[in-house]
């Protein structure tokens, strides 16, 4: 079949937009959409009436307050709303950045929501769910042959909870080798996640950042500098957000070393080093992986998703329990570690995402994943070099050497036009794309951060960079048109950024909202 070319890559877009209630606002009293049948009698003389054997402080004094509403509005409900959102399924979504949300396989869902799955209860004997143990158990042989750690736990429900175990780990080591007072400070980068830093001032440690040389390296001269006996340890990620991988991180973790510090890696996002690079040979003691990024399972804002966490052989008795582990005959859960800090998360993990994890990985094979780094890289690479040919677009630092993302700038465009990233990301919500700038603060100026993964063709860049470039474009010739974006999506700009700054008016809950709006009721 021959085929048609569009004129142009630019895609003409425009989302569902629907005046949705959330589903409070929909409650009618007494409308239905179940109704379940009343117990029976012999039930109740069985088993009781299900509540008098709970203590009086877990009973309930009234119902709920749960939106009543029929089958067809609660269908009409959550369709529409999925009517207002993109994703990896929709649209092209090299835009997300660190979160690298890339294509999942379908044929993963089917093995998650089989009845197998579902049906599994964390507290069932080992007995009955040894199958789920070897998967988890394979898993764990597998992360250990990508990274040369020594033993993995897949507890951690996120990366963020993963760095958390990290650094509590680096604090049981050091208190159990009589140095946990005098080892207060966790070196860290600027262009590392943010939770690495945050996670470790929960633990109670002073923070050191390491601000980039002239070619966006972590400074090594900066580090031989602060490193001391108060060194606790150094965390870092190798590519940095910045997609520039220092091919010298074995100095710096000889020398934190050398100061009797522990060195844990941030490899949330290895789409660019599968099969090619590993933690051991950089000379880490641990590591962790984000099965929703690297792995392709769901991401899920932090929720089920799974931060598997690695360590060497020393620092395994420090590690969540309970572990995984294989006698030639049985999988049995190990509960006794020395030293262990205890759980981060209930119970073993989310197994639903261990399997996925196991799958994309059997699916692929050794050479599979290294195709998988390849590809990112190319990927990158070539975007890179697309998005340098834009009108006031840049990529602060050395040039050319990013691996499976870059953090560009418009500071130039900014300056010529007054057209921000902000301005940009709404405006590329038109064309059905997601758009990332950084974390703050903005070190690198009006920036946007890209990461195409090897999930994407050369057809999917091109037309995401044809949309960026139609975009410069208009700030050059028409810059209110990108300022007064969004016109074609669901998204909206906010006026008020107080909002963001003033928990007063938050209100993360349907109860919070109905107590906040009283309160003001009574104000007035």
């Amino acid at each position: 079949m021959k085929k048609i070319k569009r004129e142009h890559k630019v895609r003409d877009f425009h989302q569902a937009k629907w005046d949705e209630p959330i589903i409070f606002e929909l409650h009618k009293e007494g409308e239905r959409g179940v109704r379940p049948p009343s117990v029976e009698q012999e039930v109740i003389d069985s088993v009781g009436d299900g509540v008098s054997i709970l203590p009086v402080g877990m009973r309930r004094t009234e119902e709920p307050n749960l939106p009543e509403i029929s089958q067809n509005r609660v269908l009409r409900h959550y369709l529409r709303l999925s009517q207002e959102t993109l994703g990896a399924g929709l649209n092209v979504e090299i835009g997300q950045g660190t979160c690298t949300m890339k294509y999942s396989p379908v044929i993963n869902e089917a093995f998650a929501s089989s009845p197998k799955m579902t049906a599994l209860h964390p507290s069932q004997d080992e007995e009955t769910v040894q199958g789920m143990l070897e998967v988890t158990h394979n898993l764990d042989l597998y992360m250990r042959e990508i990274s040369g750690m020594d033993n993995f736990s897949f507890q951690p429900g996120s990366g963020t909870q993963a760095l958390f175990a990290m650094a509590s780990i680096v604090r049981e080591y050091h208190d159990t080798n009589g140095e946990g007072n005098q080892r207060d400070e966790i070196i860290t980068t600027i262009f590392s996640h943010p939770s690495q830093a945050s996670t470790a001032a929960v633990k109670g440690y002073k923070i050191i950042t390491l601000y980039p040389d002239e070619n966006g390296y972590p400074d090594i001269d900066k580090l031989k500098e602060v490193v001391s006996e108060r060194t606790a340890g150094f965390v870092v990620a190798n590519p940095e957000d910045t997609g520039i991988f220092n091919s010298k991180i074995k100095e710096f973790t000889k020398i934190v070393h050398d100061a009797g510090g522990i060195c844990y890696y941030d490899q949330a996002n290895a789409n660019g080093l599968l099969g090619i690079t590993r933690a051991k040979e950089a000379g880490f003691d641990m590591c962790f992986f984000n099965l929703h990024k690297t792995f392709s399972t769901p991401h899920a804002s932090g929720g089920p998703a799974a931060g598997a966490l690695g360590v060497t052989e020393k620092l395994k008795p420090f590690l969540p329990t309970p572990l995984v582990e294989f006698d030639g005959a049985k999988y049995s859960l190990n509960y006794d570690l020395a030293n262990s800090i205890g759980n981060v998360r209930s119970f073993h993990g989310v197994p639903q995402n261990i399997l996925r994890a196991y799958a994309w990985i059997r699916g692929l094979g050794a050479e599979g994943l290294r195709d998988v780094a390849e590809i990112a890289v190319l990927n990158n690479n070539y975007l890179y070099n697309q998005i340098l040919k834009i009108k006031g677009a840049s990529a602060p630092y050395i040039k050319g050497e990013r691996l499976e993302q870059v953090r560009y700038s418009w500071e130039q465009l900014t300056k010529e036009t007054g057209v921000t990233t902000d301005d940009i990301s709404r405006r590329m919500a038109d064309f059905g794309h997601q758009y990332w700038t950084s974390h703050h603060p903005y070190v690198v100026p009006e920036p946007f951060t890209l990461e195409p993964t090897e999930s994407y063709s050369k057809e999917d860049l091109d037309e995401y960079v044809a949309s960026l470039t139609y975009i410069a474009n208009e700030a050059y010739s028409n810059p209110e048109m990108v300022k007064n974006a969004p016109y074609n999506s669901t998204i909206h700009q906010v006026v008020d950024e107080d909002w963001f700054e003033n928990p007063e008016k938050w209100s993360i809950t349907w109860r919070m909202y109905l107590r906040k709006l009283e309160k003001q009721s009574v104000k007035v």
